[in-house]
């Protein structure tokens, strides 16, 4: 529970952070003494998550952003038994992202390969008008790889490790979120 809650509690920092860049316009507003003008968001982003470790930076997301869009991808690492892995996705379910903003939630950004491989899976849904991707720790390594395949994406990282494994696992990094957050998976 707690390191769910400080996953959520990056989430919302990140949000009110990135929500500095975001497009207001001016509303009125009434209340039960008069009329006030308000800032309101020009248009909600869609807030992205890989399923099941960037649930809980979703919720801290979603905490500000609370009448944003949601989309919901399962990416994972599906190991072979000489330590090498390929990046699997097997869903998406999201609204329509033509000229949207889209804020992606993955916890850790360590190779970079599944963030891109994401990020090409929801092209195919809709060109977005730009993207942001929030993590909790990234790697140096992954930070470049992601630049160098998606040099418009604005990234938000809580921390950043210089270490990256030859297995592709951040040091020290925090381990397994998906597993921290929700307990441990089998490994089938």
């Amino acid at each position: 529970m707690r390191f769910r809650r400080n996953i959520e509690r990056i989430g919302e920092v990140a949000a009110y952070e990135i929500s500095k860049g975001l497009a207001f316009e001016e509303k009125d507003t009434t209340t039960p003494l008069g009329i006030a003008k308000q800032k309101v968001l020009q248009q909600q982003p869609v807030l992205a998550t890989i399923l099941r470790a960037g649930m809980p930076l979703h919720q801290g997301m979603l905490n500000y952003f609370d009448k944003a869009d949601n989309a919901f991808i399962a990416a994972y690492r599906k190991h072979r038994h000489d330590g090498s892995f390929e990046i699997n996705l097997e869903y998406i379910a999201c609204p329509p992202l033509e000229e949207k903003t889209v804020i992606l939630c993955d916890p850790m950004l360590a190779t970079g390969a599944s963030l891109v491989k994401t990020i090409e899976f929801l092209k195919r849904e809709g060109q977005f008008k730009e993207m942001h991707v929030v993590t909790v720790i990234a790697c140096t390594e992954g930070i470049d790889f992601l630049r160098r395949h998606e040099p418009t994406v604005k990234i938000w990282c809580g921390a950043i490790d210089e270490e990256l494994t030859a297995k592709g696992y951040i040091v020290p990094g925090l381990g397994d979120a998906g597993d921290l957050a929700f307990g441990e998976k089998s490994q089938s």
